[in-house]
């Protein structure tokens, strides 16, 4: 099979962390006769230096063309001082909309040879972390109006969070349609106790819960729910909130696994062109030093194989690999254990060795 796949390695680590994925990809390709042509496009702040833009459209109709894109990361200190609509990412809002990549899926669950790296009780990862967040990424605050001017002789801000019936109802059929394949158990995460918004996310939410007889569905404030993932994760199945939210919440469900670095997301909308990425940030403060950890990157690159491809024997072939590294006692430095007894048993490399060794493992 043949597939086209826009690369975009943009900053910090993103290069770093990219070549690991593409060298699994390539590794796939070789073992079950595909043939992955790889198309570079620049956007964040190295497209920034380069084009003035952070993603100019050339780049972005590179990307709508492909079957899937595969990225890194954007973003660094270098461009904070850039205006606000040229900010690196502002290609990644763009890139989204652009693809209309309308939902985000987050999945949250730690690896049993991690257990111990999580910041939560051994009680508490014993009861299992297995969930996913289901975030809406086109809508909301972040494409909101943002303004910023002066009233009465002072500076004032302000940002819009917008949300429509049929934005709100696209996002949250998804929701549901993912806990049918999963335990059945949908919450619906906003805050309607202070927010319209969040009210008509809710009465949207409960009008189409009849089409899915077979889901539970629950309602959680955003506030409570945050408390309830590190008290107790286990209760939550599929969680599904609007853009803003979910980013937040993916972020903190991410750190309770052990490492923000381990995990993969894909972005879908209406077609099965979809971009993937690690969740984790674009951290120049350790870029160049090959101590990244590029397995979230990776398994992104097995999510798009599996979703975007129909490829879920090579999915598969890929998180095998992945267990089998961890189970042989590699670990790059994030997911190392704090333990030292434990530490003993375990091996510390590099961004570019942990590609090697998953690569050695596909089968």
């Amino acid at each position: 099979m043949k597939k086209n796949i826009a690369v975009i390695r943009g900053d910090g680590i993103g290069p770093e962390i990219i070549e690991q994925a593409i060298l699994v990809l390539n590794k796939i390709a070789d073992i079950y006769g595909h043939s992955f042509n790889y198309t570079e496009v620049d956007m964040g702040g190295c497209a920034i230096d380069k084009w003035g833009d952070p993603l100019p459209d050339e780049m972005l109709k590179r990307c709508t063309d492909s079957d899937s894109v595969l990225l890194g990361a954007v973003g660094g200190e270098k461009w904070n001082s850039v205006p606000g609509n040229m900010r690196p990412e502002k290609g990644l809002l763009k890139l989204r909309a652009g693809m209309g990549a309308y939902s985000n899926n987050r999945p949250a669950k730690i690896w049993p040879q991690l257990a111990s790296a999580s910041p939560l009780r051994k009680e508490i990862v014993d009861r299992g972390i297995d969930f996913i967040i289901v975030r809406e990424l086109i809508g909301g605050v972040y494409f909101g109006e943002h303004k910023t001017e002066e009233v009465d002789g002072m500076i004032q801000a302000s940002d819009l969070l917008i949300y429509n019936e049929k934005e709100i109802e696209r996002i949250c059929r998804i929701g549901f349609e993912t806990a049918q394949k999963r335990n059945k158990k949908l919450c619906s995460v906003e805050k309607s106790n202070v927010l319209d918004s969040s009210r008509l996310w809710k009465k949207v939410v409960h009008s189409i819960a009849s089409d899915y007889p077979d889901v539970m569905l629950t309602d959680m404030l955003v506030d409570n729910c945050a408390m309830q993932i590190v008290k107790d994760p286990s209760q939550f199945d599929v969680i599904v909130t609007e853009n803003m939210f979910g980013d937040i919440l993916s972020d903190e469900a991410s750190m309770i696994t052990g490492s923000i670095g381990m995990i993969p997301s894909s972005s879908l909308g209406s077609t099965t062109c979809g971009v993937y990425e690690p969740i984790h940030g674009s951290a120049p403060d350790i870029a160049g030093k090959d101590i990244a950890n590029p397995i979230g990157t990776i398994l992104s690159a097995a999510m798009m194989l599996r979703f975007s491809f129909d490829m879920a024997k090579e999915a598969d072939s890929i998180e095998k690999a992945v267990s089998d590294l961890l189970d042989d006692g590699y670990r790059t430095g994030d997911i190392m254990p704090s333990d030292p007894e434990e530490a003993k048993l375990c091996k510390k490399i590099g961004c570019s060795e942990c590609g090697r060794l998953i690569v050695e493992r596909i089968k």
